[in-house]
């Protein structure tokens, strides 16, 4: 069926409002309403087999590919973490040991948490975004089209890797949150819950992948005239999403290296109790986690806001102070971390200095709410499924912010801490953010397939999960008593616990509907057109349903404040296109379909296949599944101890030279940027990236000093000094310093003589970095091995990472810088190798990006050496 009324043409005395103009939104003229709905497969022109074969999708890097992908992986791990989910519910029938035994309890708990919130909440917003945000910015794909792919498959095969840890004895069963010292391998044991820790690091790496290359994609690659304050609110959702993602997920990455460490090196951070190892990781973890709840509910926001305008006529009210507001939680989800801390020992001063900013933080949302509120009320509501969804999670994320506010209160937090009011408030939360992406699922599907969904199953699906939802989790307020975590529970809860489960048994069915629907309609559904919605006025619309595979019939501009297609080459003069409403065309012409079906053809000359990130992916898989069998830094022996080992070598020798082939690729991605590219005009994408993935990387060498202060303080500033052996003396990081030192001004000579056209002296110069940079390392070499053989005295053992937490801050932070050195050098040798071939001359900037990249290594060691060797 077609979305009923809404699949109709609106007229223009039909509109609320006149629609979105040129103030706000850019209106949208295009083919997507007509008689041009047919995309072309011109594939074949740019490297892509069929979209039928199954080496399709392992080779692609286009950004609708990469969209589906996503969505359909996240929508498997959906089914993943759901059927967890079932088991637990199960297990909650009546109190006490079921199905489950405790154990089992407790990695059904831990996984559950663990693959909702990582592997499907966020990943099901990004195939969205992946398909939806290079259309509404007018660009034919993100600005580095490889490491799209990149990031899909870190994801893929970091799920994987999470799968494979229920083999190893066990996956992880300290809960989603991995609180100290539960996370140790004390406690946690399993070399499973160690692959559980690697797979959620390789998780974040792809995170801060695909972090990088969307800002860059958003501040460098809108169309002319689209300006940020114009750009549709999806995208303004998913543009301060990767902002947060950046920084968020930066500390969490800290957190899980040095969880790491402690597995499987031995080291000493979060087994240091006295040293407050315990309150050390709930700040690394909430300074991460209270973002998340941002990341995961922001671009369900967007979904909402698109559903609402698009199904009411309206504008939405308020539009600019919706963004502002925004913004203002971005910003503000990153003081409010604490809160999640208030039955811990920090004073209570700070603990009300964080109540207040949580109290803070839910005024914009206030203002947000009534927004689309007031869009509602003002406009002509089609109650179409899509638009449903968004209506409902509006619902539950009211209620689960009225909720939320009991906890933000310190004396109430003392007493529902702990009890399934933080389970049902939570859900109410972040399933109300699935809630808004499912009608994100429905309002993009005919865009995605060119086919409509059947509209009464579409109907009976919201039904079914609204229903089963709050027959799920609202009978949690009422038996809030509930041990949370634990299947053992007062008798007098034991019919809400029951009305829970079948709550959870009904949202579980309500998914079989939604998958036959989409399953069927794809095959077999009406034909959907290129904008089957009445008062959809983002680009995506103005194309046909899918899109040809360069996205655009020319250059789109939004310059007069409609949307235009420009011509490639030769004249400017606009093409005119029919108008999605019905209106004229800005020249008043009409695209035929003949224009349209070429617009796939036009070869801008970019490529859209390469092997690579999928080789790299799986060369991570077998890595890390290797290194999860280190025990305090070596293998054990026999046969397990040998596949281990053997499977480490395998993968870090495939990464390797994947690493290799993929720099050395060539590669051509997508032209531009040709409009819009405010604050960063004078920055070219790759620099931009280069500088993203360094903030970046500031935060996580924060996040790694500041774990050492806080221990050091926690342990005591001056008495630090009776665990480090008089033998670790000044001298080996002095001569460190100096050689870096001299290793940037190296880099600055390499620029220069490219920038001369000197071959010889690029050579030299990087060839003195490469040596200036071994000799680091060899020195850094010396020193440990000095270190770790120690004889007699306090140290008669050796100094090493597990000797005592000073040894595990000084050896894992500076480790950290070492490896960072490491990658530089390799960098350092490949570009001495194309230099050697004449390459940079005509073109110094790759010299002038790594050169970023080692004058930031050095800085940190400015950081680091007083912090270590002084001090």
């Amino acid at each position: 069926m077609s979305g009923g009324e809404d699949s109709r043409t609106a007229s223009d005395d039909s509109r609320p409002d006149g629609g979105y103009g040129p103030e706000n939104e850019p209106a949208v003229t295009g083919p997507g309403g007509r008689e041009a709905d047919r995309a072309t497969d011109a594939d074949h022109d740019h490297g892509l087999p069929d979209a039928a074969s199954v080496k399709r999708w392992l080779v692609t890097t286009n950004h609708k590919d990469i969209g589906i992908l996503y969505t359909v992986t996240a929508l498997f791990f959906l089914i993943f973490g759901g059927v967890m989910a079932l088991l637990l519910r199960i297990q909650l029938w009546t109190p006490g040991e079921g199905l489950l035994t405790a154990m089992s309890y407790n990695q059904a708990v831990s996984a559950h948490g663990l693959i909702m919130i990582f592997w499907f909440l966020s990943p099901f917003a990004f195939g969205f975004a992946n398909y939806v945000v290079p259309l509404q910015l007018g660009a034919r794909d993100l600005a580095f089209p490889r490491l799209n792919a990149l990031s899909y498959w870190l994801y893929l095969f970091s799920g994987l890797l999470f799968g494979v840890s229920f083999f190893q004895g066990g996956t992880f069963s300290g809960g989603w949150t991995m609180y100290a010292p539960l996370n140790v391998p004390v406690y946690t044991p399993n070399i499973g819950a160690s692959t559980a820790v690697l797979a959620l690091g390789l998780f974040v790496v792809s995170v801060t992948v695909s972090s990088v290359n969307f800002l860059t994609t958003m501040h460098r690659m809108r169309a002319e005239g689209l300006t940020l304050r114009r750009m549709p609110l999806f995208s303004w959702t998913i543009l301060l999403t990767t902002w947060m993602m950046l920084f968020a997920f930066a500390a969490l990455l800290a957190a899980l290296m040095i969880l790491s460490s402690d597995r499987l090196l031995g080291t000493q951070y979060f087994a240091a109790t006295d040293a407050g190892g315990s309150l050390l990781w709930a700040h690394l973890f909430w300074f991460f986690g209270h973002p998340e709840v941002y990341i995961v509910f922001f671009p369900a926001l967007g979904v909402m806001a698109e559903c609402f305008q698009t199904f009411t006529g309206r504008r939405l009210v308020g539009r600019k102070w919706f963004i502002a507001a925004m913004v203002l939680v971005a910003l503000q989800s990153f003081v409010v971390w604490m809160h999640h801390m208030f039955l811990t020992s920090i004073n209570l001063e700070i603990k009300t200095l964080f109540m207040a900013t949580t109290i803070g933080i839910s005024l914009p949302f206030d203002l947000m709410v009534f927004a689309l509120i007031y869009t509602m009320v003002k406009g002509r509501v089609r109650f179409t499924t899509p638009f449903l969804f968004s209506f409902g999670a509006l619902l539950l994320f009211i209620l689960g912010g009225i909720t939320g506010v009991f906890l933000g209160a310190v004396v109430l937090d003392y007493e529902f801490r702990g009890t399934y009011w933080v389970v049902a408030h939570f859900h109410y939360v972040m399933v109300a953010g699935v809630t808004g992406l499912f009608g994100g699922l429905y309002y993009w599907f005919p865009k995605m397939t060119g086919k409509m969904y059947d509209e009464f199953l579409g109907k009976l699906h919201f039904g079914l999960y609204f229903v089963g939802f709050n027959l799920l989790y609202f009978p949690m307020f009422v038996a809030w008593e509930t041990p949370r975590r634990d299947f053992v529970y007062p008798e007098a809860f034991v019919s809400w616990h029951q009305l829970s489960t079948v709550g959870g048994f009904l949202l579980g069915a309500s998914f079989l509907v939604m998958f036959y629907n989409l399953g069927k309609s794809a095959v077999a559904g009406e034909e959907a057109g290129g904008n089957p919605w009445a008062y959809s006025m983002t680009t995506e619309w103005a194309v046909p349903s899918p899109p040809p595979l360069e996205n655009f019939p020319g250059r789109p501009s939004f310059a007069s404040g409609m949307l235009e297609f420009r011509r490639e080459s030769g004249s400017e003069r606009p093409r005119g296109v029919e108008a999605a409403d019905g209106g004229p065309a800005p020249d008043g012409g009409v695209a035929d379909a003949a224009e349209l079906e070429s617009a796939g053809g036009h070869d801008h000359g970019e490529d859209h296949a390469s092997v690579w990130p999928f080789a790299v992916g799986v060369a991570s898989f077998l890595t890390l599944l290797g290194l999860s069998g280190l025990q305090r830094g070596g293998f054990p022996g026999g046969a397990e101890g040998g596949f281990y080992l053997a499977t480490t070598a395998v993968g870090g020798l495939g990464l390797g030279w994947s690493l290799v082939r993929l720099a050395a690729e060539r590669f051509r991605g997508p032209y531009g940027p040709f409009g819009e590219s405010w604050p960063f005009d004078g920055v070219e994408n790759t620099k931009l990236g280069v500088w993203i993935f360094l903030a970046s990387d500031v935060v996580l060498f924060g996040a790694f000093v500041g774990s050492y202060i806080f221990i050091r303080v926690a342990h005591g500033w001056t008495d630090w000094h009776e665990l480090i052996p008089a033998a670790h003396v000044v001298t080996p990081g002095l001569i460190n310093t100096y050689l870096l030192l001299t290793s940037s001004f190296a880099v600055v000579l390499a620029l220069v003589a490219a920038e001369k056209g000197s071959r010889w002296g690029l050579v030299g110069a990087l060839s003195l970095t490469f040596v200036l940079g071994v000799g680091f390392l060899v020195n850094k070499a010396i020193e440990w091995n000095h270190l770790f053989h120690l004889h007699g005295g306090e140290f008669a053992g050796g100094w090493t990472p597990g000797t005592n937490v000073a040894s595990s801050t000084f050896y894992l932070t500076t480790g950290l810088h070492g490896l960072h050195v490491i990658a530089g050098l390799f960098i350092t040798l490949y570009l001495i190798a194309r230099a050697w071939n004449g390459a940079y001359l005509d073109d110094e900037r790759p010299v002038e990006y790594f050169g970023l990249y080692w004058h930031f290594v050095d800085i940190v060691w400015l950081f680091l050496f007083p912090l270590f060797y002084i001090l």
